[in-house]
């Protein structure tokens, strides 16, 4: 299930032809998403693009930084290889919201299903070419 924090609403997602998906459309039902500030609720109207509508598979990940942003890296490493399957860049500010919804949804989850067990850190060395 798609859901949303205080500071990320769940996103109604559009597409020519209708909702893209069943979780989709189980959030563009319940209203869409609203700016969190200014005079009133406004609604704002999400593209989901096909091409990103199958996500991007990672098992690992690499985070970098600068005063201005945050870099992340999504890895899918099966060795001896592995290649980048998405990089997000985003302001400090904003990174703070992902984390908190990170911990809200991680705590929804474990409340759901029990604990998550800790992956156990990869060996070896990552470095890019």
């Amino acid at each position: 299930m798609i859901t949303g924090s205080a500071f990320f609403p769940a996103p109604a997602y559009r597409q020519e032809g209708g909702v893209s998906s069943r979780l989709a459309r189980e959030v563009f039902q319940k209203g869409g998403t609203h700016m969190p500030n200014g005079p009133g609720p406004k609604e704002i109207k999400i593209t989901f693009p096909e091409a990103v509508q199958g996500g991007a598979y990672a098992n690992n990940m690499v985070v970098a930084h600068t005063k201005e942003e945050f870099i992340l890296d999504f890895l899918m490493v099966a060795p001896p290889a592995g290649i980048v399957t998405a990089r997000v860049i985003v302001s400090p500010g904003h990174m703070k919201r992902i984390l908190e919804a990170l911990r809200d949804n991680v705590s929804k989850y474990e409340t759901t299903f029990g604990a998550i067990q800790k992956a156990e850190e990869p060996k070896g060395r990552i470095g890019f070419s």
